[in-house]
């Protein structure tokens, strides 16, 4: 019943379409058929019946939508990562962990205030260490504001004295509302110089490569953190489950 109701909605909602526009071409004539207004009475009653019979005809065709717009726009973001692909693999080497020259690359754009991000940190720890032959890239993008803004640069900066890694898990786990003060209170705990980490924040090294992240970001359209690419293959926003990274991972590894 189902299938059959489907078909009559999806036939009728075509004449409707056309007979809207006033009229509808006849298959192979290129001549034309418009429709009475009695006819178009008729398939806007058959439209209502139809789905007062079964509702979830309405339902299935707006999931279908759904479904098509999801595909399209992850059409859209992989050509875009296809044709970006050279910038986005490239990074400073603090930003690359794992393996260095693995052949597969996964980029992850996060920002060091996003709580998915933060959530999803030590879950990328386990991905890396059962994958010791990826190549991980972070893009780091302060997108949630000032505070954002503020512990990005301070990531960035650590890097000048070879403490990425360190001043990223540090702000990252710091729950207290980000200040210049807290910022240098972190780093002097974890072993930075804070007067160097001040200037570096700052430097036109700092601001380049936020900068960078962030056209790279805009480049492929990027509208939320996390956002991953498994190679060339999947862009995946959101927070992922390990077993949807495998899933990507495994994508990723046949192209």
């Amino acid at each position: 019943m189902k299938q059959r109701m489907f078909a009559t909605v999806f036939a009728a909602g075509a004449f409707f379409s056309a007979a809207v526009g006033g009229s509808a071409l006849a298959a192979g004539t290129g001549s034309t058929n418009t429709f009475s207004p009695a006819q178009r009475a008729e398939i806007v009653e058959i439209l209502r019946q139809a789905l007062k019979e079964d509702p979830t005809i309405l339902t299935d065709a707006i999931e279908s939508l759904k479904t098509k717009a999801e595909q399209q726009k992850q059409a859209n973001a992989l050509s875009a990562v296809n044709s970006h692909w050279s910038e986005l693999a490239s990074a400073p080497i603090y930003a690359v962990r794992g393996n260095p020259y693995g052949k597969v690359s996964v980029i992850e754009f996060y920002d060091p205030r996003c709580s998915y991000c933060r959530a999803m940190a030590p879950q990328i720890d386990q991905f890396l260490a059962k994958h010791p032959d990826i190549r991980f890239v972070e893009k780091i993008v302060p997108v949630l504001g000032s505070s954002s803004v503020l512990d990005t640069r301070a990531i960035i900066a650590a890097s000048a004295q070879g403490k990425y890694d360190v001043m990223r898990r540090a702000l990252m786990q710091d729950t207290t509302r980000p200040t210049e003060d807290r910022i240098l209170e972190v780093a002097k705990a974890n072993g930075l110089d804070a007067d160097r980490l001040k200037a570096d924040m700052s430097s036109p090294t700092t601001v380049t490569a936020i900068t960078t992240n962030l056209n790279q970001g805009h480049d492929i359209g990027l509208d939320g953190t996390p956002t991953f690419l498994f190679g060339r293959a999947v862009v995946a926003p959101g927070a992922l489950t390990l077993d949807q990274m495998e899933g990507f991972l495994a994508q990723a590894k046949k192209i």
